[in-house]
């Protein structure tokens, strides 16, 4: 391996992006031709949040690398970019591969469910958080999707309570979660507590414009 694509690795796992792309860029190594190249360079653009220029080095992984691990890695990094792009399609390709190959885990099933919800399908978005409940149930991502999914589409209001708290305990500065079990109190009608844990999740995450409308939406009713 080229000393700059190992400087570069280093670089990458000390969480200096910048730094790390320069070296394997100067590595002259092309990346078409070093899928393993390639996969770095995709983890690493992806972290710079430069989405378009990661998934093409993606690709080449899930194409041509002999790494089960790393085309398994490569596929759920794709699904995850274009799931947060909005494309919502590719994403869904991307994971429903792996579960063809026989991959279940609770990432897909929570993925799918975020992807199925973003598009209006509320049946099929709990019925993949409950899946990925099956693997793990202590999961806390898909404990708080489903009691978020369940406060947002005012059912199960009881059990959407259970599965945020559970949630929340299990990572209590999580200003997501946070923010769940507070929408879930303003479902309830508990308006005090839900006003203690929207202002706990903005402390966590200023300027968050999600728990700042929910926050709001609170303090109007707790005025009315």
């Amino acid at each position: 391996m080229q000393a700059n694509v190992k400087r570069g690795i280093k670089l990458y796992n000390a969480r200096r992006y910048e730094r790390a792309l320069e070296e394997f860029r100067s590595s002259g190594v092309d990346p078409a031709e070093d899928s393993n190249l390639a996969y770095y360079v995709g983890l690493t653009l992806t972290k710079l949040e430069r989405y378009d220029d990661a998934l093409m080095h993606l690709e080449m992984v899930v194409t041509s690398h002999t790494s089960f691990l790393h085309v398994y890695q490569g596929r759920m990094i794709l699904g995850y970019i274009y799931a947060i792009t909005g494309r919502y399609r590719l994403a869904e390709f991307e994971f429903k591969k792996l579960l063809e190959a026989g991959l279940e885990s609770t990432q897909i099933y929570a993925s799918l469910a975020y992807i199925s919800y973003s598009q209006g399908n509320v049946e099929d978005s709990v019925s993949f958080l409950k899946k990925s409940l099956a693997i793990d149930p202590a999961y806390p991502n898909a404990l708080n999707s489903l009691g978020y999914v369940y406060a947002e589409e005012g059912i199960e209001l009881v059990r959407a309570l259970e599965y945020c708290r559970k949630a929340s305990e299990l990572k209590p500065d999580n200003a997501a979660y946070l923010d769940s079990l507070g929408w879930v109190y303003f479902k309830l009608g508990e308006y005090e507590d839900a006003r203690l844990c929207l202002r706990k999740a903005l402390d966590l995450s200023p300027g968050n414009k999600e728990i700042a409308k929910h926050l709001k939406a609170v303090l109007e009713k707790r005025g009315a």
